[in-house]
């Protein structure tokens, strides 16, 4: 099954936004469950202002503000690049850390504008005492479709939980983001040169969302 990464995210950016329609009370929730759900009030609440969300460049500082404490966006990164993050020059690797946060933060909140009338189920957390990564699973379920399975990695890091990966249907986000980066750099002959065409990107969908 492929899934694109814009489905990838999506799908998380719903987790996160209806997270108080979960099956499984706040209560309920173990640390690692809880960082997921952190964001998720603050975000509904302010997602359903119309006014607000007509202006993206504003949404998209929020959602970045809301989400950035419960997403290690460093890890990210450099499991995304894999090899390549062993050779990037540490100009490159602070590029390409702002420019795939900003690539991510921009897919998050178009699904934050988009998407409606989702809600998220818990599945039982099977997790050692005293470790510090977990696997939370969840279905997110939505009227008249078949539930569609959601995994996030998670790593306990200075005390706080963070997600580190996103599996939708077994389809790791960071693999599929590996596999692009890595055809682009062969294809372009730089990270450089990928990095580039990422803030061109960037920009220029800032600038048309907020036109």
């Amino acid at each position: 099954m492929k899934v694109k990464h814009t489905t990838l995210f999506a799908l998380f950016a719903i987790l996160l936004a209806f997270m108080p329609f979960a099956t499984v009370t706040a209560d309920a929730l173990a640390p690692p469950q809880v960082a997921i759900a952190g964001a998720s009030e603050q975000l509904q609440k302010r997602m359903q202002d119309k006014n607000f969300i007509k202006d993206f460049n504003q949404v998209t500082q929020f959602v970045n503000q809301a989400i950035y404490p419960h997403t290690d966006f460093d890890k990210i990164s450099a499991l995304v690049l894999g090899k390549i993050w062993k050779t990037a020059t540490p100009d490159e690797k602070t590029r390409f850390k702002h420019e795939f946060q900003i690539l991510l933060i921009r897919t998050y909140s178009r699904a934050f504008v988009e998407f409606k009338d989702w809600s998220v189920h818990f599945l039982p957390l099977e997790m050692e005492e005293g470790s510090t990564k977990a696997m939370v699973k969840t279905e997110v379920l939505q009227p008249g479709i078949q539930p569609v399975g959601v995994d996030y990695r998670m790593e306990l890091s200075n005390g706080e939980w963070k997600a580190y990966d996103i599996m939708i249907e077994g389809v790791s986000l960071v693999t599929n983001y590996r596999t692009t980066f890595s055809n682009e750099v062969e294809t372009k002959g730089s990270l450089s040169a990928v990095i580039d065409d990422i803030a061109k990107r960037n920009a220029e969908a800032l600038s048309a969302k907020s036109s």
